[in-house]
């Protein structure tokens, strides 16, 4: 995906000179849980998780303009669902802990959306998450997103299953 931009942030693709900074967030153990990940446990690991992951998928950095830090990710995470029309893409993030609660992933999701439909014509964005992870529905709230259906599906990073409920935005929605 190209590089985008909103009023405080910059959205761009993952390096591995990156690795530090997603370990500066990635590391807080109320980070990943919520999301069906591990808090990262060392710099290689998230240096792994930018090659293996970020890199070869749609995931931006997500950077704020103020300092230029790295306090997150979001982007497309190769899933496509159907009910909505095709093509279609589910949208992922995480964001630093010190960064919660200041608009920040909704600003950055907003411009993905707009360039889901806009410059790449999809049909239809999902976004899932875990019951209980409140924040993250928010962000689905925030952007336009509305419920669609739940499922009980495996979080293999976890080890478990837990309850995903999936919200969704359809070309049309948006552009109202």
């Amino acid at each position: 995906m190209q590089t985008l931009e909103t009023e405080r942030l910059i959205l761009r693709p993952f390096t591995l000179d990156d690795a530090e900074g997603l370990y500066a967030y990635a590391s807080h153990p109320e980070v990943g849980p919520p999301a069906g990940w591990h808090p990262h446990r060392s710099l290689e690991e998230s240096r792994q998780v930018i090659e293996s992951i970020f890199i070869p998928s749609d995931t931006l950095a997500v950077v704020r303009k103020a300092d230029g830090r790295l306090i997150g990710s979001a982007g497309f995470v190769g899933k496509h669902r159907k009910e909505l029309g095709l093509p279609s893409e589910e949208v992922g993030y995480s964001l630093a802990r010190d960064c919660w609660g200041r608009g920040l992933i909704p600003e950055a999701v907003r411009e993905i959306l707009r360039h889901a439909f806009a410059d790449l014509g999809y049909q239809a964005i999902w976004a899932a998450y875990y019951d209980g992870n409140r924040k993250s529905k928010r962000v689905m709230l925030k952007c336009g997103m509305t419920y669609r259906l739940s499922r009980v599906e495996p979080v293999e990073q976890l080890g478990e299953t837990r309850l995903a409920h999936y919200f969704a935005i359809s070309r049309r929605e948006w552009e109202r």
